[in-house]
């Protein structure tokens, strides 16, 4: 079954007090409501209610948006544009408003929710980053909150090239040369750009517009983004290649990945290591993804010629950094979307987003996930940990370079297919598969939205079983095609990754990889081991993990016959140093190792 397919209807006895903040009444139908009391005989007091059909929603909007967005939400709402608010105005405005439009400045807490009482209905963060709101408590009190991730697309990217330009060339520091009194012709000979390798790490919607400029440079462009399709890619003249060949190959490289715990100082003493020496690096994404302390290191050796930066890990960064203060660097300051037609189309794009949620509709910008009636949340609880867990395993095994594309989910249950509704559990493995390496927010609203988006069909088949339905599932599987795997034991004798978990008492369980049976908890992390089957393998690498005081959670071994192939599967409270792994590696009888984080 498609993951486009008719979703199945949840089947309530009564009313919940958890229901999809899409199920609110529309605003624009609100009432206002006036009180009025009179005695209509001595001892008997009467009330009457008036009414105000014509009563608007309230938008707060805190840091200037661009007017055609303000008309948008004057239409239909009252605005009130209160710019510079302190924390605790902000918290006593926002008592008596709908809705608040926000850029990155204005920081949306937990104490903004609180002192909502309930009243704000939805968040609306005018840009791609939510770093400065808190989305858990947004969730927690049934707050929606919606951002403009396609308006900047073309500023950003264009940014980029300027950035990439100017540092070939110079430009600025030759620029505050001249302004200097100075003559220095010689001083700034720059580089070419034709015929050179630009590595484009992330391969999004900046990362795309990115290559297609360089291209159109005379430059050679390769790319690395795990979720990039393949003929995408080569539609415009690009090559994905692994994270290691994109770093030891590129004479520029050009960075769009999001912030995520996965990408926080991904490069670092150890990747600037791994570069051609001279090459240069240019930011227009997210600060944190640079070790800065490292950045400037590998640029005093040498091994970085220059770097172009407009974002950075504390904005703005101090006046005496070392980073900023370098001669190879050029700075700006977090201008990637900062044209004037980015910002109207950023403002109309949330004012759109922030109208229709307060509407009722669906959201596919929605950026946390809305409520789910408690009495689906409880049965489905520990599939939904399950579903998340085996997306991220699943992911992980897969090899860099391999777009994923193909997805096929299999679930197993005595449930009749009107009686299960799996469109949860489809958005957790959609969001274990995309999250990790992205910086949008998966959740049941934007889950399909989000696949589509990124050229990731999933599909569902169901297999019915015979028993008592009591329990909503079995089992779930998990496929991936058409893709190379890190861990080779991973694939099936159909030729696909296949994960496969199930819940034993209300704990996910790991219990299929590839054509392997094993059983280990999903808890902490873990680590697959191909290896000849014999005796004191068990303890070989429980020695190894212990040494380093790695405590052991699980420990599993599947095998296709004794003294054969096995895969054991060990699950680890904390993570193994990389010495630790390499000595487990070089045990003789192991063929193959991954370890994975869940």
């Amino acid at each position: 079954m498609a993951a486009s397919a008719s979703p199945t209807s949840l089947k309530l006895s009564r009313p919940s007090t958890a229901v999809s903040l899409l199920r609110h009444r529309p605003l624009s139908a609100t009432f206002g409501v006036t009180s009025l009391s009179f005695r209509r005989h001595r001892d008997q007091p009467r009330r009457v209610v008036v009414l105000s059909m014509d009563a608007k929603p309230t938008i707060l909007v805190s840091e200037k948006l661009g007017e055609a967005g303000l008309n948008l939400l004057k239409e239909f709402a009252n605005v009130d544009c209160s710019y510079n608010l302190s924390p605790e105005e902000l918290c006593t405005k926002i008592s008596l408003c709908d809705a608040l439009i926000v850029r990155s400045g204005t920081k949306v807490s937990r104490e903004v929710f609180e002192s909502s009482a309930g009243r704000l209905k939805v968040v609306g963060r005018a840009g791609v980053g939510i770093d400065n709101v808190d989305l858990a408590a947004a969730t927690e009190h049934g707050c929606l909150v919606v951002n403009a991730p396609t308006a900047n697309t073309v500023a950003a990217a264009e940014h980029g090239i300027a950035l990439l330009t100017a540092m070939a060339r110079n430009i600025a520091q030759a620029d505050a040369s001249v302004k200097a009194g100075k003559w220095l012709r010689s001083k700034y000979v720059g580089v070419s750009l034709v015929g050179k390798t630009l590595a484009v790490m992330g391969f999004g919607k900046v990362g795309s517009e990115v290559a297609r400029r360089a291209k159109g440079l005379g430059m050679h462009v390769i790319a690395h983004d795990p979720y990039a399709p393949a003929d995408r890619a080569h539609a415009i003249g690009v090559e994905l290649v692994s994270f290691d060949e994109a770093l030891a190959t590129a004479d520029f490289i050009s960075l769009h990945m999001p912030l995520t715990a996965a990408t926080k100082k991904v490069l670092n003493d150890e990747t600037f290591a791994k570069m051609k020496k001279g090459v240069r690096i240019v930011n227009v994404a997210r600060g944190g993804v640079i070790d800065e302390e490292a950045l400037v290191k590998a640029i005093d050796a040498g091994i970085v010629a220059q770097a172009a930066l407009d974002v950075f890990t504390v904005e703005p960064p101090a006046k005496d950094s070392k980073l900023v203060q370098n001669e190879n660097v050029i700075a700006t300051p977090h201008l990637g979307a900062s044209t004037m037609e980015a910002q109207e189309g950023v403002a109309i794009e949330i004012a759109e987003a922030v109208v229709g949620a307060l509407k009722g509709e669906l959201a596919s910008t929605a950026v946390n996930a809305p409520m789910v009636p408690a009495q689906v949340l409880t049965e489905l609880k520990p599939f939904v940990t399950l579903a998340e867990k085996l997306g991220r395993l699943a992911v992980q095994l897969v090899a860099g370079g391999s777009g994923v594309k193909n997805v096929k989910v299999t679930y197993a249950s005595a449930r009749a297919p009107d009686d299960l509704d799996t469109r949860i559990l489809r958005a957790m493995i959609t969001k274990g598969l995309i999250e990790p390496i992205s910086s949008v927010f998966i959740n049941l609203v934007n889950a399909d939205f989000t696949a589509k988006q990124r050229g990731l069909r999933i599909t569902e088949e169901r297999i019915l079983l015979d028993g008592s339905p009591e329990s909503p599932l079995e089992l779930i599987q998990v496929h991936i095609a058409n893709v190379e795997s890190k861990f080779a034991s991973a694939i099936s004798d159909s030729g696909e990754i296949i994960v496969e978990g199930r819940v034993k008492d209300g704990i996910p369980h790991l219990t299929k990889v590839g054509s392997f049976e094993v059983d280990v908890s999903m808890e902490g992390s873990l680590i697959l081991c191909r290896q000849v089957d014999q005796p004191g393998m068990i303890g070989k690498v429980g020695s190894i993990l212990g040494e380093e005081n790695v405590n052991v959670s699980f420990m599993s071994v599947g095998r296709t016959a004794p003294r054969k192939q096995a895969v054991m599967a060990i699950g680890v409270d904390e993570e193994p140093s990389k010495q630790s792994l390499k000595r487990i590696g070089e045990i003789q009888a192991v063929e193959e190792f991954v370890y994975l984080k869940l």
